[in-house]
Parts: C-alpha cells; sequence; structure tokens
C-alpha cells in the first residue's frame, strides 16, 4: 500500500532537494581551466566527450586542445583562413603561427579561426600554432642588415647616407610569446604554392647570400638593387627576353634589368604585358607582397634605387607601412618611411603593382 503524500513528506523532499543542489554547487572546480567533475563522482563526463548533463560553463572550463587544423599546409604568403578545432577553445584570444602572430582571431568553444600570417622568413617547413589565453598582437617584421657582399650602403645616393641615422625607431610593442606558454598547440606546414611564394621565397633566401653564380654582381658598376630586384621577377615567373635578361652569371646583361633609370620606364611601357600598375606613394592600399618599389632620393624624377615588398603591415589605427627587400642596403625588411625621411630625407617613393 502506498503511503499517502502529505505537505510534511513534500516539504521534507524539498529539503533534500535543496541540499543536493548546495552540494553540487561545492564539488566544482574554481575557476581555470581544471575539469568541472572530480574523477569517480556521479556527474563525471566519460574519456573523449562531455556527459549530456554538462552545462555549457562546465565545457568552457575544459582544459583547451587542439585536435585538427585546416588546412594543414599553408602559403608561405599567408592569408588564408585558418580553422582549429578541438575542445574548451573559448578561452584563447591570441594566436601565433612560427612566432608570428595571426590576426582576427575568433574563439568558440569548439573552434578557434584566424588569418594565417606569412612565414616569418618565406621558408618552407613545419610551424607551431600556438593558442593563448591572452591577446597577440601582430608587430611589423625587424630588418637585419648585411654588407658581406661589397655592396654600397647609400642605396646609389651620393654624399650623406643613412649609416648615421637612427635604425627602426618603431614599433615599440612587446616580442610575441613563446609557443611553450600557450594553453594549447598544434602544428601545420608552410609551402610555396603560389608565384608570390616562388618570388619571396627567393628573396629572403638571397637578399645576404647574393647569387652570384647564376646571376652576378652590379656592386662594381655602381649596385646590385636592380639586379636583385629583378631576379625575384623570374622566380615569380617572370621569362627573360630580348630586352630584359642577365646571362652567363652576370656577364651579358640588358640595362633594364641592372639600371634603375631604365628598369622604370621599360615597367611602364611593359604594364600591360606583366599586369603593373604604376600607384604613387599614398595609393598604399593597393600594395600586395611581391610588388615593386622605387625610390628617388634627390627629387630629380629618375630613380635611385629599387626594392621588392616584403611586408605590408597595417596598423591598429589604419595606418599601412610597407617593408621591402633589396641589396644596397641588404636587408629582407627594410621600411619604407623610414627610408624616406630618416635615411634619405626627402626622398619619394613609388610603386609598381602587380595584378595577381
Amino acid at each position: 500500500m502506498t503511503a499517502p503524500i502529505t505537505r510534511r513528506t513534500l516539504l521534507s523532499l524539498a529539503g533534500i532537494t535543496g541540499v543536493g543542489l548546495v552540494a553540487a554547487a561545492c564539488s566544482a572546480d574554481g575557476p581555470g581551466l581544471r575539469s568541472s567533475s572530480t574523477p569517480g563522482s556521479s556527474g563525471a563526463a566519460p574519456a573523449g566527450g562531455t556527459s549530456s548533463g554538462s552545462s555549457s560553463a562546465g565545457a568552457a572550463s575544459a582544459r583547451p586542445s587542439a585536435t585538427t587544423v585546416e588546412p594543414a599546409e599553408l602559403p608561405l604568403a599567408g592569408g588564408v583562413t585558418v580553422t582549429v578545432t578541438g575542445s574548451g577553445l573559448a578561452v584563447v584570444k591570441g594566436v601565433t603561427v612560427g612566432g608570428v602572430a595571426a590576426r582576427d582571431v575568433v574563439a568558440r568553444a569548439g573552434k578557434v579561426t584566424f588569418t594565417a600570417p606569412h612565414q616569418a622568413m618565406y621558408t618552407a617547413g613545419p610551424a607551431d600554432v600556438a593558442l593563448f589565453t591572452e591577446p597577440v598582437e601582430p608587430v611589423p617584421s625587424a630588418n637585419r642588415t648585411s654588407d658581406g657582399n661589397g655592396s654600397q650602403a647609400n642605396d646609389g645616393q651620393v654624399g650623406a647616407t643613412q649609416d648615421g641615422a637612427a635604425s627602426t625607431p618603431t614599433p615599440t610593442a612587446s616580442a610575441t610569446p613563446d609557443a611553450s606558454t600557450a594553453v594549447a598547440t598544434t602544428t601545420v606546414a608552410y609551402a610555396a604554392q603560389t608565384a608570390v611564394d616562388r618570388q619571396l621565397e627567393y628573396a629572403m633566401r638571397h637578399w645576404a647570400d647574393y647569387n652570384t653564380a647564376e646571376y652576378g654582381t652590379m656592386n662594381p658598376i655602381g649596385g646590385d638593387c636592380a639586379n636583385y630586384v629583378n631576379q625575384t621577377l623570374e622566380a615569380r615567373g617572370w621569362e627573360q627576353r630580348a630586352d630584359w635578361y642577365n646571362r652567363a652569371g652576370g656577364a651579358e646583361h640588358s640595362s633594364t634589368w641592372t639600371y634603375c633609370p631604365a628598369m622604370d620606364p621599360w615597367l611602364d611601357q611593359n604594364a600591360a604585358t606583366f599586369g603593373l600598375t604604376r600607384r604613387t606613394s599614398d595609393e598604399r592600399q593597393h600594395v600586395a607582397v611581391g610588388d615593386i618599389v622605387m625610390f628617388d632620393w634627390n627629387g630629380n624624377g629618375s630613380p635611385d634605387h629599387t626594392t621588392i615588398v616584403s611586408e605590408v603591415f597595417a596598423e591598429a589605427d589604419g595606418t599601412i607601412r610597407i617593408k621591402s627587400a633589396s641589396h644596397n642596403q641588404d636587408g629582407p625588411y627594410r621600411d619604407l618611411d623610414e627610408m624616406i625621411t630618416v635615411q634619405h630625407p626627402g626622398g619619394t617613393a613609388w610603386f609598381h603593382t602587380i595584378a595577381a
């Protein structure tokens, strides 16, 4: 015979339920990345997943883990959207790939998406994807210099040079954190997938180590900057022709290949063939990695120097900074604004942008 349910019985049941709720609340772990269930408890989730009764708060507090990454292979120039899937990823606020900060980081419990940065030196190989609980602000790539190939350090300018000028006064942001401090990591591979990848891969391989065996050096006759830039264009896929060439290890070459004042108008004349557009220094929003920069140091309208764009960096305020690789001076990430203000005051610059 079933006992009648009395008001006292209902109150007793309510009291028991209340105690259970208090006990459940006290059994949860505190803030952090620990699991919200203790081993052996009735509310523990099975290994490799969460119980059907788990709350969203409990899932968010799970220790972050990265299980898959797509795509697993990235172009050297970056720019593609990457998705890392896993668990407990809602806490992620910053990402680095090979030590370079990624942009556009968006985190959810089960995945993190971001825009891949370029490989630090446009070199193929594996790279750690590191996920952090604090934002990681992108910073422009730092330049290095080399004069081991007899290059003239004056960029074609007679007289005062940048040798005594302050070097790269910006940025002031802190360095990116080490992957060992990340809450989760995975791995991708960088590879030369595009024409621009192959161009910049070549540019970074030879900014300090001149390819003299194939192209010689033009330093003895005034400077190697145009010779270097045109080598990168050939690596991009441009083919030598009767009016643009370097043969026999540099012994035979056209002025359009080795001399800036001849190269600049030749680019204008062949703009349709190579998909070129001439742009001013104020049109930086149209500039991309692999484009050509020309510099005029004395304002006479004739270029004195040329480089190849190696980075287009957008500051938080929208300012666009252009970095470029060059010979004379030899460097992988020279800052355009520094070149025309600090190193060569009064200088001007313009671009030949290249259609994809």
